[in-house]
């Protein structure tokens, strides 16, 4: 059976939930498959001190950084203290972090690691308010500000908080299989395991909410009516204005076009069925409004790298 060790960074201001979920997720796996030692957690920090989260919550640790064993997966954290870090920490990552069989990071822990370097020429995903940012400060990195987690080589990034235990729970799966991964996900109520090229928004959070009533409310149709006719004539008629002035509104107001917009609706209403219903592919492109299977499938290709049958599989513990 597959054992692992796990040594999670700890420094003051780190992001609590960025510990505590995947170190949940690993003592889950544990008691899921029977073996309380499956994942061997140990937490470091920079002198074996109890650290501050962000949220005030003191974190303990088992030894300092220098003192710890080398490890199977070393997890790295985010938070308000990777704004200012130890140089002392980024010292110790460069030389630790590929070392580790699998270097993990949590959220804007990934701005630790770029600025080790490590992430340089690499593919790397961070809190979505953050890669911008990222982007700008490390131009070596190739920042991917779309997924939950991105697996690149020994190499893995999450995005924000909660998507570190998609992350950990797909390292389970690697490790003792699919069923256990889901099993684990069930233990702590995370509805669904996500995959790693889930996007981090859903259509009403990537986009702005406008601020004039009938675009507002639109919006809302658009959610609803995703099968509906969401031509820009159909959606400037709905609004009262004319197909040009509506779609320049409608993007100046939610800073994207009514086009993207509908993609993404349509995109999301179908990944939900999928996940949550035995309706098959060809009624859940009728019913997300994409009309035939192969036009879906494309959608889903371009946007998700998978196909609706694929995405299914494994975003489901079972399929109909």
């Amino acid at each position: 059976m597959t054992k692992r060790s796990v040594l999670v960074v700890l420094f003051d201001g780190v992001q609590s939930l960025d510990v505590t979920g995947p170190a949940e997720v690993f003592a889950g796996a544990g008691q899921v498959i029977g073996d309380p030692t499956a994942y061997r957690l140990r937490f470091a920090s920079l002198d074996g001190a109890p650290v501050s989260s962000h949220c005030g919550l003191r974190l303990m640790a088992d030894s300092a950084l220098a003192d710890a064993d080398p490890t199977d997966i070393l997890l790295v954290p985010g938070g308000e203290g990777t704004r200012h870090p130890d140089p002392r920490l980024i010292d110790w990552l460069r030389v630790h972090g590929p070392r580790a069989t699998s270097l993990v990071s949590v959220c804007t822990g990934a701005l630790l690691l770029a600025e080790t370097g490590l992430l340089d020429g690499r593919r790397a995903t961070t809190h979505w308010a953050l890669c911008d940012q990222m982007a700008r400060r490390y131009p070596a990195v190739r920042v991917d500000p779309d997924p939950i987690f991105v697996r690149d080589g020994t190499i893995a990034t999450s995005a924000g908080v909660t998507a570190g235990i998609d992350l950990a729970l797909a390292l389970v799966e690697e490790d003792h299989g699919r069923e256990a991964a889901l099993a684990v996900a069930r233990r702590l109520v995370v509805f669904l395991r996500r995959p790693g090229n889930q996007a981090q928004f859903s259509a009403q959070l990537a986009a702005q909410t406008a601020r004039r009533e009938p675009l507002r409310e639109l919006q809302q149709w658009i959610t609803e009516h995703p099968d509906g006719d969401l031509s820009v004539e159909a959606l400037a008629g709905r609004a009262r204005l004319s197909p040009r002035h509506f779609a320049r509104a409608f993007n100046a107001e939610t800073g994207t076009t009514p086009g993207r917009y509908v993609e993404r609706v349509r995109l999301e209403h179908a990944r939900r069925l999928l996940e949550e219903t035995p309706d098959g592919v060809r009624e859940v492109s009728r019913a997300a409004g994409y009309g035939t299977p192969e036009a879906m499938r494309r959608a889903f290709v371009k946007q998700l790298g998978t196909a609706p049958a694929e995405y299914r599989r494994r975003f489901r513990p079972t399929s109909a």
